[in-house]
């Protein structure tokens, strides 16, 4: 049995540990809080910090392999047990270009990468010097996750809004539509690609919505997106998975929004509409079994489960057995026991042949399923 660990214990650890049970692996996860979801499914749960040298060293010392389930893990640790021969997925010298929108951004320039032109900001008032620069997107450089640290600066009026921290300040693309592609890597840098999602988010929250895989693509964008996520994690020079998120403007030119060097909400329909499951990839990965077959079995929609406005408590869901009638609906719950507004709670994944029939079953679901608790706000 490979003794593996993940550094974290959400949702997304907690889908891993799931996958994990198919094969021979003994797992271990850290976590803060030993109520966190993936805590009942490992094997070994150790309460820690994820970001504390000394925690993340103890904990993979003496591991064969280790994952992340966030990006925000003290990597310099992770180099150590590197160093002492721990497997680490992504490695260390890829998650510390990626964790950082400054360091991301100038390593997609670097490698000509396609990217919406940007300016480094050191503090809120650098914004003042680049009026000319406006529409844009202010990007914290470290810290931000599932939309915080990012605002949309339209014009002086919004520069409050800005970060007084370093960052980056994204020129605003004309988006037709954004995508997200999944790419799986193993230790001999042999890829394999998920097909294209598209992305629909919730304009307030900055969180993903819904997505229906595959993307409506012409074969020309699809081309390039494919070509565009491949260069992206061959300079990583990394084994893993890999989320690389686009956007595509009204021209069809295609550009590297953002990566994420682990498993992903865009690849949750992967569990019950792919042949091999994003979280079954990486565990072939980790354990050197061959890649997965990615290709779809058939279309799919995701809806994200997210905790209604003025409700916070401990989580109910509204709606769920309705839900539950529903054919080709696979429900996800998290397990997290309290909800609050817009935290993520779960997911459901509908399958179908018809993507009108997604789109309906989409909508039909988004009114359906609430997320609330006894104790209003």
């Amino acid at each position: 049995m490979v003794k593996a660990g993940i550094l974290g214990g959400g949702q997304l650890g907690r889908m891993l540990l799931q996958a994990a049970a198919n094969y021979p692996v003994e797992t271990f996860v850290m976590e803060n809080d030993p109520q966190c979801p993936a805590a009942h499914l490992c094997h070994h749960f150790v309460k820690g910090d994820i970001g504390d040298f000394d925690d993340v060293y103890n904990f993979g010392k003496n591991l064969e392999a280790i994952t992340i389930e966030i990006e925000s893990v003290n990597e310099d640790a992770l180099a150590k047990l590197e160093e002492e021969g721990v497997r680490i997925y992504p490695k260390p010298e890829a998650l510390k270009v990626i964790k950082d929108k400054v360091k991301q951004k100038k390593f997609y320039e670097s490698f000509s990468i396609p990217t919406a032109p940007f300016i480094v900001t050191q503090s809120r008032e650098d914004i003042t010097a680049h009026l000319d620069f406006l529409p844009a997107v202010h990007k914290l450089g470290t810290g931000g996750y599932d939309g915080r640290g990012v605002q949309i600066i339209k014009n002086r009026e919004d520069i409050p809004k800005g970060f007084d921290k370093p960052g980056v300040l994204e020129k605003q693309i004309n988006i037709h539509k954004e995508i997200a592609m999944i790419v799986a890597v193993n230790d001999t840098a042999q890829t394999t690609l998920y097909p294209p999602v598209d992305m629909v988010f919730d304009p307030s929250l900055n969180l993903l919505d819904y997505q229906i895989s595959p993307a409506e693509l012409s074969e020309n964008v699809l081309w390039k997106t494919e070509a565009i996520a491949l260069k992206v994690v061959k300079e990583l020079k990394s084994p893993g998975i890999f989320a690389v998120e686009l956007f595509i403007d009204k021209e069809g030119e295609v550009y590297v929004n953002e990566t994420a060097p682990r498993v992903h909400n865009s690849g949750h329909h992967t569990i019950e509409a792919s042949y091999s499951s994003q979280f079954d990839m990486l565990w072939r990965i980790i354990l050197n079994y061959p890649l997965g077959n990615t290709a779809a079995i058939l279309p799919a929609a995701i809806v994200n489960l997210l905790g209604e406005d003025g409700y916070s408590g401990n989580a109910e869901y509204d709606g769920l057995e309705e839900v539950l009638r529903m054919d080709n609906v696979f429900v996800h719950i998290y397990g997290k026991a309290q909800t609050k507004p817009g935290r993520k709670m779960g997911h459901v994944t509908i399958i179908s042949k018809d993507r009108q029939d997604l789109i309906f079953k989409k909508n039909r679901i988004k009114n359906t399923l609430k997320v609330i608790s006894r104790e209003k706000e």
